[in-house]
């Protein structure tokens, strides 16, 4: 039995393409989310442009048949705009003049006129979903850019046994994936499923208290290559750090992309400098020409105009957790760190003013290809799938983009830990074949994504960013 979804305004400005979503099902757009569209065509950024779109596909629809009856579209389903239900009545604590309450007065009157039909609101203002409930009338959240929880709930990095004949081998340059196994509670031997770039941790199956690192490889598991550098001078502290040390070390052209997902004081933006201004300093090859850090709290979207000041100036504020970390990578003298604060700040300016680290504001970042860089975003867990893909796409030949962030900490409306751009870049680039295409073209990117840089969570990587418009909606 087909179903009729009834589609709020906030799903169309996420994702425009969402009218394809539902399969063969009847889609009904309200008369007031046309009018709401129209309010937020010239809006900057990001939600104009969707909602542009979105005008525009109902445009094309409106071309090939008439929008009140119904158009059929290429998935079977059909798109038509409802006229409101205006003779339907609400509870009076639900005035009919809120855009809100007129959406739920169509899905009511739908009902109402169709018993046996399965009417569902898809929304994600949550408030409105609890009103719905009020009325009777079911409400889904659109998740067709959504990461599943199994997906949300990746490490990218597991455990296996060793045989302990196969430790020499793994040392001198790796094992097949079919000698790894783990246990049940009884002891009994388990398959292993692998994904590529994920790390492990491994145990020798007669030395309990050794503990070997190591990466996979094709069908190989490889020891970690940068386990013994110190990048800076830092050290890592934990497995997780080595972890995070082997992505961000890895060159451009093996690991294009690392994304570090973790808690608060994880060292993610200390350690991601940290390797950065090795690459700059102490490579002789000059493999990155330079640094750029950028935060979404300047987002795509965002004005700063207003701010006094040039760019530098505007973002600076934002910014200061970099100057933190460059306080602390530029003089490893802990005790005498601060006796003397203009020496320490001129040895910081002297890396800005050298042009060493840039920061830069996201969105200025359309249009760009940005070539043998070493870009950080740092708290990339406040940035849209969208915007997650336009930061991906401006890397040019040698660019090394590593996104950072907390899929706990997010500060924007509409996203969660698991909508945000973070986390979806993570699920896309997931699992991708060790292939390589220069970035200048389609093709596929091997990256290593790390996770909380302290007790790193690490996702493998994945190929082609695609972000695929047409995908099912997932109930919860």
């Amino acid at each position: 039995m087909k179903k009729t979804y009834v589609v709020d305004t906030n799903v169309l400005v996420q994702s425009p393409y969402g009218l394809y979503a539902f399969e063969e099902n009847e889609v009904v757009i309200p008369l007031v989310v046309v009018e709401e569209l129209d309010g937020l065509k010239k809006a900057e950024g990001e939600k104009g442009a969707n909602a542009r779109q979105a005008i525009r596909l109902l445009d094309s629809l409106r071309q090939r048949g008439n929008l009140l009856e119904g158009v059929p579209i290429q998935n079977g389903g059909t798109v038509r705009v409802e006229t409101n239900c205006v003779d339907v009545t609400l509870p009076r604590d639900l005035p009919e003049n809120e855009s809100d309450n007129r959406i739920l007065m169509v899905c009511k009157g739908l009902k109402e006129a169709d018993p046996c039909r399965d009417v569902i609101l898809v929304t994600k203002d949550i408030v409105l979903r609890i009103k719905a409930q009020l009325l009777s009338i079911r409400a889904e959240d659109f998740e067709a850019e959504q990461v599943s929880r199994q997906e949300a709930n990746y490490t990218g990095r597991g455990h296996a046994y060793l045989p302990q004949n196969s430790v020499g081998d793994f040392k001198n340059g790796g094992v097949p994936l079919s000698l790894l196994y783990h246990t049940d509670d009884n002891g009994n031997p388990l398959p292993l499923s692998f994904t590529e770039n994920e790390f492990f941790l491994l145990t020798p199956d007669e030395s309990a208290g050794v503990t070997l690192l190591g990466r996979v490889e094709g069908q190989q598991m490889v020891p970690l290559r940068y386990r013994k550098q110190r990048p800076y001078g830092v050290t890592p502290r934990n497995v997780g750090q080595y972890f995070l040390q082997e992505a961000l070390m890895e060159s451009a052209e093996k690991a294009p992309l690392v994304i570090v997902k973790g808690m608060a004081g994880t060292a993610k933006t200390f350690y991601s400098i940290a390797v950065g201004l090795e690459k700059v300093f102490n490579n002789p090859t000059g493999e990155y020409r330079r640094i750029i850090v950028s935060r979404p709290n300047a987002q795509f979207d965002d004005d700063i105009g207003f701010l006094p000041g040039t760019e530098q100036e505007k973002i600076s504020p934002l910014m200061r957790p970099v100057v933190d970390a460059l306080e602390q990578l530029l003089d490893s003298d802990e005790a005498g760190r601060y006796e003397d604060e203009s020496l320490l700040t001129n040895k910081v300016q002297e890396i800005f003013d050298r042009d060493i680290i840039e920061t830069e504001a996201l969105n200025f970042i359309r249009g760009r290809s940005i070539v043998k860089t070493y870009l950080i975003i740092d708290e990339a867990q406040n940035i849209t799938p969208s915007q997650a893909k336009g930061i991906i796409t401006r890397a040019g030949k040698g660019t090394k983009i590593i996104l950072l962030g907390d899929p706990q900490q997010i500060d924007r409306p509409f996203l969660d830990e698991r909508t945000n751009g973070l986390s979806y870049a993570a699920k896309c680039m997931r699992g991708s074949p060790p292939l390589l295409a220069d970035h200048h073209g389609p093709g596929r990117m091997r990256t290593v994504q790390a996770g909380d840089g302290c007790d790193t969570e690490t996702v493998s990587p994945n190929g082609l960013i695609g972000f695929d418009p047409k995908q099912r909606i997932v109930r919860n």
